[in-house]
């Protein structure tokens, strides 16, 4: 049961039943139409014939009256008529009669479908029509039909009888044969129907085979598994509906599984990386005693807990939303004075010697609050692998293809074996230092990273060598060709809020104090 209802249902039997009422109505259309001009036809050629028996009788009298005398040679109407009939010869389906003073007198030779003759209301219908002494066609009914007929008066000059001429012809004899053609036409269309039925469902089946595939494709398709793609077919080029349906199905599968391995890597990472401040909390929590130093020491390491949670919480939502299409919001962003205001940002973030170490020229489209969020994570980086007064440098370059930033500290540098790793969720490098307090330490900050770069279609790198400190360069895509690298005036802080500027350094914007101000 549930088979004929997906079956009567498919769209495959819905097209064929369209396809199949439209012939058929044409069809059926057709065979009407033809059988009303047929029917047209058959009472026209009725009437043509009425009205030539009509002309052969005038011209049979006129023939038969002397043109001396102006007498006729019969010498009565009966004997007028009788001649008149046996020389004239019926059509099927037509007989002819002569009435005598609203007699029947005679009639044509050949057996009629019905005898009219012996018919009284059929012959007082006669008689009455030409009671005006002129010709009349009209119609009567008989038990075999209707009847058209054409009724003509007849006298002869010195008699005083009066004869009717009747020439009959049984319509509904002709327009049987009409009917005939009728139902052979549709037994024809009925035919065609049946072929163009079996045609249409062979041709829909084809045409909707890739409809079947996205729907078996959909019922494999599980919540563990969004991998399965629709292969296009080449139909006509390429180009019809069936295969821009199969690349938009793929192009949705293809955001749902983006969708679902985004939920899954933030739900795990969440549980992984909660786990433990929960952990630490309740531990806490349960051997909290009554001591006032306890509670308080306590309290604090909660607090303390629940507030690198939250950190790393609004970490692990950025790094869901970089999946996303609207996560950025692009403008043109010009070099130098983005670069001079992210100096100024990083200048609060710890006790270091800031250097702006040099400016580029051109625009960038990019979303201003996301590289400006990535550039300070680098520089939160550098600040929490350095100690107070270590060199921190900050700058920006752009050829004729990209721009780059980059953020160069004098640390301990990042090893060979760590620099792809850094940058994947919760990761650190071997050589890294505990975190600091301020840092939070959920080894998310370069993902970040990662993931903004990424969603601007560019890149992020490190260099540099163990023990000689790390440069971290960002590099975009340019929005106008720039003009060569300019370098402001050295600016050196010895802390937070306190500024020195020191000489225009002309060799390629490399910073002072051992740490690289250019990308490596």
């Amino acid at each position: 049961m549930m088979r004929i209802r997906v079956v009567a249902g498919s769209a495959r039997l819905r097209i064929l039943g369209w396809q199949l009422l439209l012939v058929a109505l044409a069809l059926g259309g057709s065979v009407l139409a033809a059988r009303q001009v047929l029917m047209a036809r058959v009472d026209e050629r009725v009437d043509q014939g009425l009205a030539k028996e009509v002309s052969e009788l005038r011209r049979f009298v006129d023939k038969s009256v002397d043109p001396a005398t102006r007498r006729s040679q019969f010498p009565d109407v009966r004997a007028l008529l009788k001649a008149h009939l046996e020389r004239a010869i019926p059509d099927r389906n037509q007989t002819m009669l002569a009435l005598v003073d609203g007699v029947p007198a005679y009639r044509s030779a050949e057996t009629p479908p019905y005898r009219l003759d012996t018919d009284r209301a059929a012959t007082a219908a006669f008689v009455s029509s030409v009671a005006g002494g002129q010709p009349h066609y009209g119609r009567v009914g008989t038990s075999a039909g209707d009847v058209r007929y054409v009724a003509v008066p007849v006298s002869v000059r010195g008699h005083s009888e009066r004869g009717v001429f009747v020439s009959a012809v049984f319509v509904d004899r002709e327009r049987a044969e009409v009917d005939e053609v009728a139902r052979v036409l549709g037994i024809v269309g009925f035919g065609a129907l049946a072929v163009a039925g079996a045609a249409g469902w062979m041709v829909a089946g084809r045409v909707l085979a890739p409809v079947r595939m996205v729907r078996r494709t959909a019922q494999t398709i599980t919540e563990t598994d969004l991998s399965r793609r629709i292969p296009i077919g080449r139909g006509w080029g390429g180009r019809d509906e069936i295969t821009e349906l199969t690349r938009t199905f793929n192009g949705m599968l293809h955001r749902l599984e983006q969708a679902f391995e985004t939920q899954r890597a933030f739900v795990d990472d969440a549980g992984h990386e909660l786990r433990t401040p929960i952990t630490i909390i309740r531990g806490h929590l349960e051997l909290l005693g009554d001591d006032p130093d306890d509670r308080a020491e306590t309290v604090a390491l909660v607090l303390d807990e629940l507030d690198r949670m939250s950190r790393m919480v609004d970490d692990l939502l950025v790094l869901a939303k970089a999946e996303q299409p609207d996560f950025l919001r692009r403008e043109p962003v010009d070099l130098a004075g983005f670069t001079t205001d992210l100096f100024v940002k990083t200048r609060a973030l710890a006790p270091r010697g800031w250097r702006l170490a040099a400016v580029g020229d051109g625009r960038v489209l990019a979303d201003r609050q996301r590289l400006t969020q990535a550039l300070l994570q680098l520089a939160q980086n550098a600040a929490e692998h350095t100690r107070t007064g270590d060199t921190i440098a900050i700058g920006s370059a752009a050829d004729d293809r990209a721009a780059r930033f980059w953020v160069a500290d004098s640390g301990p540098g990042v090893s060979p074996a760590d620099r792809a790793r850094i940058f994947e969720r919760f990761a650190r490098g071997a050589s890294a230092r505990p975190p600091s307090p301020a840092g939070g330490g959920a080894g998310l900050g370069l993902a970040i990273v990662r993931a903004i770069a990424t969603a601007h279609g560019g890149t992020v790198r490190v260099s540099g060598e163990p023990g000689a400190g790390a440069t971290f360069t960002l590099e975009l895509s340019l929005v106008e060709q720039s003009t060569p690298v300019h370098e402001p005036g050295r600016v050196e802080l010895v802390g937070p809020g306190t500024a020195g500027r020191g000489h225009h350094d002309a060799a390629g914007g490399r910073p002072r104090g051992g740490a690289e101000g250019t990308p490596g």
